[in-house]
């Protein structure tokens, strides 16, 4: 006799196990999600205008020099101040989600659904130099993996969850569907299957129909495309320069990223971090005014090639500029750029690199176009290589070329410079790759060992955990145990290896094989101890070891047996039959 649930959520799973099949459940989950993601981008996007309105208002306008300063400090400081009331970690945006794929069952904390949603629009609202789309995307997927648990979906359905609302966020943000599941697809290393396809759609189509719907179709192109010239082909060898170029600038962009962020870990007082993180990028901002918030003004008037919007905010700008010097004040944008990006996160902020990375684009786009028709190499329409330099940005900066080409395309409506985009997004890629094999956001992860990749079996071996395979049913003997000893723990053992132990301290191991001859020899029972008997075992494996290295150990050693030790002591032994088998039930959990 079955027992009949208690509560709704319970009778509703029963109900629809019998009556709504589970792809046909997932296709309507994944709907629901875009339709909540969407919902969340216009949320934040609106609030974080509002912000934005009200600290750039009439009774302030006189005073802009001083709230370019002092406004994002205030953000991050509000900023730091809200994180203390949650339980754990706040502004990691697209790299918390992929650990949580590769590390935790695709398990976000309730909290998350909620937390970079209020966080960054205090940040980029009152002018941190970030963007929403991170903030949205680790929203959105909170949301997915919650509502995956609360549905009691298995590990797969639960990332394909997290995937349609990373999708349905990207698209709500940018109207651009097609690119957001292009960069679900690459961020997340998804295999592309029809049934992960038709859920990724509708999540996209959702989130980008609910942005439409509450603010209107007039904001469909991000970017006006108006000025977009013909491709000629007599430009690719400019394209390519372009390309190059991008690569460059994505590689410090990274490292920049990275050394400041080394930077500030040596701090250890979140309000100094904040002190110092926001004097340095209200310094910048005062000198830099464009810097301020998201960037997207800027980078318009970069594409219509308006460069006195854009400078003449800065007292270093008096409007008689020399070219040189007018170069040096474009370049500013895009060197600089990077460095408010990450003084605003390091500092407390939250909030995305995606911003940036178009905005470092525009910037590095134009500046380049300038250089070469002022050299009088050739005649360089300005605005295509502004676009495309943003692709090659993004190419190069988040290692996505195939986002960075939609996303161009989709946002600014200039689908006549795909040829351009797609040449400028392949070399900036290849030669990023081929210099730095990971992308800002994997890099963290791929040091630690958590990096999902497109790699099947390497992908498997991220998921695993070397402490779900380790075996501990063997009896530990001590050197100075004596062969008649060793005797009495054999007949009462399972297993033909014996690890040795001194204080808890593995210092050899011992197989059936290496005294089974003595056995039946008495006189050798109280003469042989085991210290005579032990050897060094072939490798050994740590328990905070990946997968991925246990597995090298298993293939250079020819071992079938490994001990596992933690901090110095002993925990137990891998076999390779237990690996494999543990091997084979993820493959099917996640090919399920």
């Amino acid at each position: 006799m079955t027992t009949r649930p208690d509560n709704w959520l319970g009778r509703f799973l029963v109900w629809r196990i019998k009556h709504i099949p589970q792809r046909q459940f997932i296709i309507m989950l994944s709907i629901v999600v875009g339709l909540i993601t969407g919902f969340v981008a216009v949320i934040l996007k609106n609030s974080t205008h509002f912000l934005q309105e009200l600290v750039s208002g009439e009774r302030l306008r006189d005073y802009h020099q001083v709230y370019y300063f002092l406004f994002p400090i205030i953000g991050i400081l509000i900023t730091v101040l809200i994180k203390r009331a949650f339980s754990g970690p706040v502004g990691e945006g697209i790299p918390s989600t992929l650990y949580a794929i590769s590390r935790r069952n695709g398990i976000l904390k309730p909290y998350r659904m909620y937390a970079s949603l209020i966080t960054s629009a205090f940040t980029v609202g009152l002018g941190g130099s970030v963007g929403l789309e991170g903030p949205t995307v680790s929203t959105g997927s909170a949301i997915g993996s919650n509502l995956g648990r609360l549905m009691h979906l298995t590990y797969k359905q639960r990332i394909l969850l997290i995937s349609c609302a990373t999708a349905g966020a990207i698209a709500s943000i940018f109207n651009a569907p097609i690119a957001a599941i292009i960069f679900t697809i690459e961020i997340f290393s998804l295999d592309l299957t029809l049934a992960s396809l038709v859920p990724l759609l509708l999540a996209s189509v959702s989130g980008a129909v609910t942005s439409i719907f509450l603010q209107g179709d007039s904001k469909i192109e991000v970017f006006s495309a108006d000025v977009v010239a013909a491709f000629d082909v007599a430009h690719i060898p400019a394209y390519v320069g372009v390309a190059v170029v991008c690569s460059m600038i994505s590689i410090y962009f990274k490292r920049a990223f990275f050394l400041t962020e080394r930077m500030f870990n040596k701090l250890k007082s979140s309000y100094l971090k904040v002190l110092v993180g926001g004097t340095v990028l209200g310094l910048l901002i005062f000198l830099i005014p464009p810097l301020y918030g998201e960037g997207y003004g800027t980078i318009n008037h970069l594409l219509e090639g308006n460069l006195e919007n854009v400078l003449s905010r800065s007292f270093l700008w008096s409007g008689d500029e020399s070219f040189p010097v007018l170069l040096g004040l474009l370049a500013g944008l895009f060197l600089f750029k990077v460095i408010a990006a990450s003084l605003t996160m390091n500092a407390g902020g939250v909030g995305g690199i995606f911003a940036p990375t178009l905005f470092m684009g525009a910037a590095v786009g134009l500046f380049f176009a300038k250089v070469v028709n002022y050299t009088g190499l050739a005649k360089l329409p300005e605005s295509n290589f502004v676009l495309v330099a943003m692709a090659g940005l993004m190419a190069g900066v988040l290692h996505s070329p195939l986002t960075a080409i939609f996303m161009i395309a989709e946002i600014t409506g200039g689908y006549d410079l795909f040829l351009p985009l797609m040449l400028v997004s392949a070399t900036a890629y290849l030669v990023t790759r081929g210099i730095d094999p990971h992308s800002i956001y994997t890099e963290q992860l791929a040091r630690r060992g958590d990096l999902i990749t497109h790699n099947k079996d390497r992908t498997i071996l991220t998921l695993m955990k070397t402490e779900q395979v380790i075996e501990t049913d063997f009896i530990e003997t001590n050197p100075d145990m004596k062969l008649r000893d060793l005797v009495k723990v054999f007949t009462k053992s399972r297993r033909n290896l014996f690890p040795v132990l001194e204080d808890g301290v593995l210092v050899g191991v011992m197989t059936l094989d290496d005294f089974k001859a003595m056995l039946f020899d008495k006189t050798l029972y109280d003469k042989v101890f085991v210290r005579d008997l032990m050897t060094n075992p072939p490798a050994i494996v740590d328990k905070e070891e990946t997968m991925e290295a246990v597995m090298h150990k298993f293939q250079t050693t020819g071992a079938w047996n490994l001990p596992v030790v933690h901090q110095g002591k002993y925990r137990g032994f891998i076999s390779k039959s237990k690996l494999f088998s543990a091997y084979r039930r993820k493959l099917l959990e996640v090919s399920d």
